[in-house]
């Protein structure tokens, strides 16, 4: 399929330049992309929906327009088959069972049922504490080990890395996938999150909403990370204490050891759970919006550098009050850094030696899905994938003076990235809140699970600063919440310096003489992919 039609009131929200006294500024060109795409009309791009289509347009027709060629099969479109699963509240209950008799807990006051539960039916089963719940055989660390654990439901603090654990590693460690088959392996009934308050990103408020969001995995069995996790559910902090009564341990007491990366304690609960958790599943079909600029070089125009932005959201909520999610930081900024990149590659006629793909990619917000697929089944033509730089809500809120870079101590990107940062006088930063697990929650491991290099970012600060405590309110009042939208503040020339910068360290991993390495040491270098046949080229 060729591009596709764009909807006439879709051509009301472009930006119109004809009576423009001046040509716009970078920054103002960046920004006229936000607005379209975090518009109401969007409807919050939710995966699959209509407004997540017309967002998809919009993003074709740019890349068209900038002179791309078509990356995918039908034209600049890549569909995604979803299967979609999502929790009946009206047909669900949970209760803990002490001595005989029933507590209710309040389901989304007291208990979240998460739709990463993968079983209808009745619960009934004793609750085990385990820690961390992570088995992380490379560290020496398993929470898993020791306990029967059998049929029971494990209840874990989630937020905290066990003390010698490199971050990265736990945060691998921590993904649907390689969770579900540590508790498949241990013969594990359920789970029960015990969110650290000390690191939970948004109010609980906000934690209710988002899992009542449906979870999709990929229609593909082969494909699909959720695993064989019949109960999984999110226990409110507040409401801890219900849990642990009896045990002879306290809340404030587990945090403490969570907070100082110390061994928690194992141990079985005078408490069993019981009731019944309702599912409802459907299939859809998003599509993943794919352009190409071929490489110049024979020689190296078989590899690809991925540039990768999500543009799905959180589409709209219920309720009374403003109720599209936006997504302007999430990822609006992202997706319009990606056609202003291509807009100025198209201006000043850059034609690297290896080929590089743009993506905008669907469910992410889902779990990574739109990469999943494309990283998995590449259009014919993307060649060998050497390298993905990904956009996820980099938060231009300050001037860009330091940059925080997921995955840098991984691979040789670091190199060209130092270049590029010390050509524009931006400091490079490690995360500095690693217990976030930010190196696994965006688009850019889909790519590192192929064994492609990946690097993600984020504008950084100083710890104790202003500029920290301006992020940190910006992630309590605005993350995945209505009030991510236009009204916000944004450092717009911060946005397109940031675009520069990404600009720049394109074409120096596009240009270099060798590909992208895995560093020795690096645990990920296990998921390298064998070379490619020498024929793998793009299709001109």
């Amino acid at each position: 399929m060729s591009l596709p039609r764009t909807c006439s009131w879709l051509l009301l929200l472009l930006p119109s330049l004809a009576f423009a006294k001046a040509p716009p500024s970078a920054a103002q060109r960046w920004w006229s992309h936000v607005e379209v795409l975090a518009h109401d009309g969007m409807e919050g791009r939710d995966t699959g929906s209509a407004g997540h289509r017309r967002a998809t347009e919009y993003v074709a027709a740019q890349l068209a327009g900038a002179g791309l060629q078509p990356g995918a099969g039908q034209g600049f479109l890549q569909e995604v088959p979803l299967v979609s699963r999502q929790v009946v509240k009206e047909r669900s209950r949970m209760a803990l069972v002490r001595d005989g008799k029933e507590e209710p807990l309040v389901l989304d006051q007291e208990l979240v049922l998460s739709p990463f539960t993968s079983r209808s039916g009745a619960v009934d089963a004793g609750l085990v504490f385990a820690g961390y719940g992570l088995s992380i055989p490379e560290a020496g660390h398993d929470d898993l080990a020791g306990q029967d654990l059998q049929g029971k439901i494990i209840v874990i603090v989630v937020g905290g890395i066990p003390r010698g654990v490199p971050a990265n590693l736990a945060a691998h460690y921590s993904t649907p996938a390689e969770l579900a088959r540590a508790y498949a392996r241990a013969g594990v009934a359920g789970v029960v999150a015990l969110p650290n308050p000390r690191t939970l990103e948004v109010p609980w408020e906000r934690v209710v909403e988002s899992k009542q969001q449906p979870v999709m995995m990929l229609d593909e069995p082969g494909l699909q990370d959720l695993g064989d996790v019949p109960l999984f559910s999110i226990l409110n902090p507040a409401a801890a204490h219900k849990v642990l009564a009896g045990s002879g341990h306290s809340l404030e007491e587990l945090l403490a050891l969570a907070d100082a990366g110390k061994p928690m304690p194992h141990f079985p609960l005078p408490v069993t759970m019981r009731g019944e958790v309702a599912l409802e599943r459907s299939r859809l079909t998003s599509v993943n919006v794919v352009g190409r600029l071929p490489g110049g070089d024979p020689k190296l125009a078989g590899e690809t550098v991925v540039l990768s932005a999500h543009l799905d959201h959180l589409g709209v909520r219920n309720g009374d009050g403003d109720r599209v999610y936006n997504g302007v930081m999430d990822n609006a900024t992202g997706v319009a850094a990606l056609l202003e990149l291509a807009r100025q590659f198209q201006e000043k006629k850059v034609q690297p030696r290896r080929t590089v793909i743009f993506v905008a990619v669907t469910g992410e917000e889902k779990g990574l899905l739109g990469s999943r697929w494309f990283s998995e089944r590449p259009p014919e033509g993307s060649g060998r994938l050497v390298a993905d730089l990904n956009l996820d809500m980099f938060l231009p809120l300050t001037p860009l003076q330091r940059l925080v870079v997921y995955g840098m101590e991984e691979s040789s990107l670091a190199t060209p990235l130092e270049a590029t940062a010390s050509r524009l006088g931006v400091e490079v930063m490690r995360d500095p809140d690693p217990e976030a697990n930010a190196f696994i929650r965006s688009d850019q491991y889909s790519f590192i699970r192929k064994g492609v290099p990946a690097l993600s970012f984020r504008f950084g600060y100083r710890k104790g600063s202003k500029e920290e405590r301006l992020f940190k309110e910006w992630t309590q009042q605005r993350y995945h919440g209505p009030a991510d939208d236009l009204t916000q503040p944004v450092n717009r020339e911060g946005a397109i310096r940031f675009v520069s910068l990404l600009a720049d360290l394109t074409q120096r991993v596009a240009n270099a003489p060798e590909r992208p390495r895995w560093n020795q040491d690096s645990f990920f270098r296990r998921f390298e992919q064998p070379e490619a046949p020498a024929t793998a080229r793009p299709i001109p």
